[in-house]
């Protein structure tokens, strides 16, 4: 197992780095409950980076599924005002930050999946509009991943605890670039700066369109709005904070047309979604929306993300994550959007960042929409990268410019 030393490591990489917490700043930190000597980590760290307070909001597996099997309907879906308010006052406040991941895949596996999903999308639409405060980096943000043993466990069912404990623990620091020798910080700082290198290159390209295919069946081409921006890496605020918003991370991504996208993708890994797996699932877009779907399991699922509202059946985001990762070659498929994002190019049903548009922070809804971003309550992302994927970029004038052979980018 890992050292406290190292722990402490990756709080600090966390705190300094991922939200980059201001002096004077409120700092928001989600964790499980089971978690709670990591909390104590990064609590102490935040205070020491000059946090003004230190929320911690716990999160329950067991509470939100009987809360799925016992609650009706009517009392799951109704999310409490205060609830509202009180996330509304963090962010006139200022705060920053930070998810922190660790749950077994199948920590819902006894919870009403259908109910939980409504109980989500509730929870999506009341506070819909206080989402772009993260989605336009107004305040910094970050998700990350720690191990544990129901995690571990689910992904090596054959070790014992302790073996398949060490196993996800190596691979999350491997990847998180958190080591004994060095500090995480500066190789940060040297990732972040290959990633903006990648974006900038893409974006003075000024594709019209991505057309991609794979060795699944995938024959999709992703039109990209006009003026619009690659981002990846680090994000920053528009006062100027630079920030890590996931740990790890290992893409470049846009902001699709959401009227020209055409075609099929076959998902390259699971999806989860309302504590369900979606598996073994395509999509067919015509002009931009989903016209034709299914999955090998969680099928019901699928239907209910792509049903949450009238912008989930299109895309807010292309990214571009060459095969050759280092999440890709821990051989590990974590069952975590976070890691598996990042082993592979995906897409993202639901709402755009507004980031990936010139002036995009500044636009409102309407405008947003009328340069054909997404609008939508959910933002849930699915792998379809693979090994033999190609890119090709197609421009205004229709140049066909190779950018993905072989899964990698070409240059």
């Amino acid at each position: 197992m890992k050292s406290l030393e190292m722990y402490q490591k990756l709080a600090r990489l966390i705190v300094r780095r991922g939200m980059n917490v201001q002096k004077g700043q409120p700092v928001v930190i989600k964790i499980d409950v089971s978690q709670h000597a990591f909390a104590d980590l990064l609590i102490k760290e935040a205070y020491e980076a000059g946090a003004k307070t230190v929320e911690v909001d716990w999160k329950n597996p067991l509470l939100t599924t009987c809360r799925t099997l016992y609650e009706d309907e009517e009392t799951l879906c109704d999310v409490p005002q205060w609830m509202y308010d009180h996330q509304k006052a963090r962010q006139d406040d200022g705060c920053c930050s930070v998810s922190v991941l660790s749950t077994s895949p199948d920590c819902y596996k006894d919870a009403d999946n259908a109910k939980m999903a409504k109980m989500n999308i509730a929870f999506s639409k009341k506070t819909k509009d206080l989402s772009s405060y993260f989605m336009n980096n107004i305040g910094q943000w970050c998700v990350v991943g720690i191990p544990s043993v129901e995690w571990a466990k689910s992904l090596f069912p054959e070790l014992s605890e302790q073996e398949a404990f060490e196993k996800l623990e190596d691979a999350i620091f491997e990847v998180s670039r958190v080591d004994e020798e060095s500090d995480p910080i500066d190789h940060w700082e040297k990732h972040d700066a290959t990633l903006v290198n990648n974006a900038k290159k893409m974006t003075d390209y000024g594709f019209a369109s991505l057309h991609f295919t794979s060795e699944l069946g995938t024959d999709i081409t992703v039109g990209l709005v006009e003026n619009h921006i690659w981002a990846g890496g680090n994000g920053v605020t528009p006062k100027g904070v630079v920030f890590d918003p996931n740990i790890p991370t290992e893409e470049i991504f846009c902001m699709p047309d959401n009227t020209k996208i055409n075609g099929i993708v076959y998902a390259s890994k699971p999806l989860l979604f309302a504590g369900e797996r979606i598996e073994n699932f395509w999509l067919k877009f015509e002009n931009g929306r989903v016209v034709d779907f299914d999955a090998k399991k969680g099928i019901d699922a699928l239907t209910a993300l792509l049903d949450t509202d009238e912008g989930s059946r299109s895309l807010g985001e292309v990214a571009l994550v060459p095969y050759d990762s280092p999440v890709s070659h821990t051989g590990i498929l974590f069952c975590n959007t976070l890691y598996d994002e990042n082993a592979a190019c995906h897409l993202a049903l639901g709402a755009c960042y507004p980031e990936n548009i010139a002036g995009g922070a500044e636009m409102n809804e309407e405008e947003l929409a009328a340069n054909h971003g997404n609008d939508s309550a959910v933002h849930e992302d699915f792998m379809f990268g693979t090994r033999e994927l190609s890119a090709d970029g197609i421009t205004k004038d229709g140049q066909v410019i190779p950018v993905f052979r072989h899964g990698n980018f070409v240059w």
